[in-house]
């Protein structure tokens, strides 16, 4: 059978740019592995989908070429997708940082799209899987053979295996001779070396605000201590710029100009005002002169203190794959439009979403992503 336009994989940025080009008069097939389209949407953003971020710019997001984003997302903005989210009658809030969430089911936005792929004649297989691609473009797949003028691969990244992720736009990829960068999980959390993991494993489930940073990029967030190491928004957002062997800067009382009150309290019993008192206790046993505070010298108070607003912290890894939110890498941007999201080297094929190397933030950053280069590539089909 033959279409206009094949796009391989039903999420996010596949199911958009579906109905941008069919609703262009395009003859439209999305493919989708699962048995169902918009699976990760629907667990998206603690089953509420963080839709977007009103403040997405190009700031925002990690690429081998910083600003290859800028084009796609001046083309179709965060007030572009909540025009959409509006025009379905969708209810949504602002819960921070310009993070947009549905006030009900994420399951709303998934249904969304495909009445919009159903309202612009696009057709979608799920259940179908991608046996071959060869140049034309010619598909064997599970549900039989199809061929198209132009493919998009909207395949996304490695982490949510449990989902079906797979390295599969990747691999057609280099096998049109494009070039993809490094791998590796981002918005992840980071694990501790033993030693550290003795002292805060116990604490798991205590959250506490802090600011941490990585060479030049910070964060202030929620740290949360987890049996394995740090996680919570703060860490997974420096995760993203966190190499192995990088330490990281922590400071655990951001924004709070501290002076210890004379007198016989104890360091913990002091700094649980601050924190929660058993991380006060296990962070304190580590760095704290184990006496009153009234029996402090001052040079003890300043290296005390400028250690809670500095502390480094040296990680041993990341959670991997499997708890990591995005892919950090991709389809090297170089081999891109950043106007249309089509090969330069390969005529009539796109990359689009996750699959792309391009990274955003926590917060609806790589949502905003997915729609704005669904929506170059669906201009351009």
């Amino acid at each position: 059978m033959k279409y206009d336009a094949i796009i391989v994989g039903g999420g996010a940025a596949g199911l958009f740019c579906a109905f941008t080009a069919g609703r262009r008069g395009r003859r439209v097939l999305v493919i989708e592995h699962n048995d169902a389209a918009g699976a990760k949407i629907k667990i998206s953003g603690g089953g509420r989908c963080n839709f977007t971020n009103i403040h997405a710019g190009p700031e925002n997001y990690i690429s081998e070429t910083p600003g290859f984003c800028r084009s796609a997302l001046a083309g179709f903005s965060p007030w572009d997708f909540v025009a959409l989210v509006e025009k379905h009658g969708i209810a949504f809030h602002e819960k921070k940082l310009g993070q947009q969430f549905c006030d009900g089911s994420s399951r709303a936005i998934p249904s969304m799209l495909l009445r919009e792929c159903a309202d612009a004649g696009v057709e979608i297989r799920p259940g179908c899987r991608v046996e071959e691609v060869r140049r034309g473009f010619f598909l064997k797949t599970s549900r039989g053979d199809f061929e198209c003028d132009s493919l998009v691969l909207a395949t996304g990244g490695l982490s949510f295996a449990g989902l079906g992720a797979s390295d599969f736009g990747h691999r057609i990829a280099r096998q049109f001779g494009m070039r993809v960068t490094e791998l590796r999980p981002g918005l992840v959390p980071l694990t501790l070396p033993e030693p550290a993991l003795r002292v805060f494993a116990p604490l798991s489930g205590t959250s506490l605000p802090v600011r941490v940073k990585c060479g030049r990029q910070s964060f202030e967030e929620a740290l949360l201590v987890t049996h394995r190491g740090f996680s919570g928004p703060a860490i997974l957002q420096i995760s993203s710029y966190w190499n192995k062997g990088d330490a990281l800067e922590v400071d655990l009382l951001p924004g709070k100009a501290v002076s210890f009150r004379r007198g016989g309290t104890s360091a913990p019993a002091f700094l649980s005002e601050f924190w929660p008192r058993r991380f006060a206790d296990a962070w304190c046993s580590l760095h704290a002169p184990q006496k009153p505070l009234t029996h402090w010298s001052d040079s003890e108070r300043r290296t005390f203190l400028d250690l809670a607003h500095n502390w480094p912290v040296a990680c041993s890894g990341t959670e991997g794959y499997a708890k990591a939110e995005v892919t950090l890498g991709g389809v090297a941007t170089a081999g891109l439009s950043s106007k249309s999201m089509e090969s330069r080297s390969v005529r009539g094929l796109y990359f689009i979403g996750e699959v792309v190397d391009v990274t955003g933030w926590l917060g609806g950053y790589n949502f905003q992503w997915a729609w704005a280069s669904a929506h170059a590539a669906g201009q351009s089909l």
